[in-house]
């Protein structure tokens, strides 16, 4: 086997330059207004635990691990212990994004692909339109379970159980529904893949996580309200909690069928083939038995966001249906075999479902008084609470107290308060900052310090 590993200067530069090319989009899309409040929340809950704080972000108002038990956030601190900047979280997903066109490297050598046809299969993995989407979606720590998930399909094939135990506990780290993709991997590893020993291991581990992280982290650090208010409203026709669940689909299972077979499923699961159908034969996909969990959630879910490959929430299928297709390809039996044609179908299916476009559109909207937004930022230069829009509070949010969700009665809290009247961003309207703004102005303990081209920048004098 290692005869066939990759050679540095070729794997490692399309690695490299895939990286470069993912953070400068992220880093691009950022600097132009257009993050909002996943990222304002991973980059203050990191930053509070780099300087030693609690992080309970102010932005979902609960403690960070009542999130998504995502005990992954204390390393990337570490990070922040150098030197604290967004910029850190950009670099990381793009780097996990890119480095798992490693694992799929070698997954295709050791299912025999020749090594021209592993490279072919780094880009078929590069060019899926949900990494690229993933990597302008703000940031998400599902990310770093991407190459993990693929290395841990590695590992058990080659019988290196360190490496797939490290694997597995990195992938539970990231996010405590992804024990369910962890379970179900166990189940394909034990009964098709005939790795006893690696499927029971995740198999029981991807149980006991899930127990742990819902039964005890979350509701220990953010109570019922955490859960409902950040995961079971994309669920809102399933009840308010788990038990209401199972209660409804035990006496309405036309209410989940309903569901399920909708034209905006059949738009998604189309979707989220369409890049790979090239090497989708039905008999070479036992692999995607891992995917199911990740799949069905989106397919279950009311909320529209996680029916597209738009975001990052089909990431963690992504692995398997890469190793689905290199064992169709491996056997001869995919649809296209020539290497030009694969590369210019993932080529096309990036062009068509991939959110490049977006640079020449939407995320230019803010760009007619974008001086004036990063000036007004500029004379910040205190850790004092903030209120401003969803879309400028990720480039505010290293300080205890920021927030976007519009309460009049709350300004008090505030020390700054940062208006684009021109770009109200979703969380409020134009209306009420236009109201904001009046109201103010009548107010002597706040005192206008910046205005241009519809930004204004109010802060409280300290005197008063």
């Amino acid at each position: 086997m290692k005869k066939n590993f990759p050679k540095l200067n070729t794997i490692g530069a399309i690695i490299l330059i895939s990286t470069i090319i993912l953070f400068i989009s992220s880093t691009l899309r950022h600097e132009l207004f257009n993050s909002s409040g996943d990222l304002a929340f991973f980059d203050q809950a990191i930053y509070l635990i780099s300087q030693g704080k609690t992080p309970i972000s102010s932005i979902i108002g609960f403690h960070a691990l009542a999130d998504h038990a995502a005990w992954i956030l204390y390393f990337l601190a570490l990070l922040y212990k150098i030197y604290p900047s967004v910029y850190w979280l950009f670099a990381v997903q793009s780097f996990a994004l890119a480095l798992g066109a490693l694992p799929t490297y070698v997954l295709a050598l050791q299912a025999g692909l020749e090594k021209t046809q592993a490279v072919v299969m780094m880009a078929v993995y590069l060019l899926y339109p949900v990494v690229y989407n993933s990597n302008l979606a703000d940031f998400h720590p599902d990310v770093i379970a991407v190459p993990a998930i693929l290395t841990a399909i590695f590992a058990a094939r080659t019988k290196r159980i360190i490496w797939f135990c490290i694997s597995i506990i990195l992938v539970l780290g990231c996010k405590a529904v992804l024990s369910l993709t962890v379970a179900a991997m166990g189940v394909w590893l034990l009964f098709f893949e005939k790795q006893r020993l690696y499927g029971a291991i995740a198999i029981f581990s991807g149980t006991a996580w899930f127990l742990i992280a819902n039964e005890l982290i979350i509701p220990f650090f953010g109570g019922e309200a955490a859960l409902l208010n950040r995961h079971l409203y994309r669920y809102s026709y399933l009840g308010n909690s788990f038990s209401e669940t199972v209660k409804i689909l035990l006496s309405h299972p036309e209410v989940i069928f309903k569901n399920i077979f909708s034209s905006i499923n059949l738009e998604y699961l189309v979707s989220l083939i369409a890049p790979i159908l090239w090497g989708f034969k039905p008999q070479y996909m036992l692999p995607v038995i891992g995917a199911i969990p990740c799949i069905a959630l989106n397919i279950l879910a009311d909320h529209p966001s996680q029916k597209n490959l738009v975001l990052h929430y089909s990431l963690a299928a992504l692995p398997f249906l890469m190793v689905a297709i290199i064992a169709c390809l491996a056997s001869g039996k995919a649809w296209i075999k020539q290497n030009r044609v694969i590369i210019v179908w993932s080529l096309v299916g990036f062009l068509v479902l991939g959110k490049w476009g977006l640079f020449s559109s939407r995320y230019l909207r803010n760009i007619d008084n974008w001086q004036a937004t990063k000036d007004a930022i500029a004379l910040i230069k205190t850790p004092d609470s903030v209120f401003t829009t969803d879309v400028i509070t990720p480039h505010l949010t290293h300080r205890e107290l920021i927030s976007f969700k519009y309460n009049p009665k709350e300004l008090n809290n505030y020390h700054y308060i940062l208006l684009n009247l021109r770009h109200p961003g979703w969380a409020a309207s134009a209306e009420d900052y236009q109201n904001l703004y009046n109201q103010l102005q009548t107010q002597p303990e706040f005192k206008l310090q910046y205005q241009r081209d519809d930004v204004y920048l109010f802060s409280k004098n300290k005197l008063l």
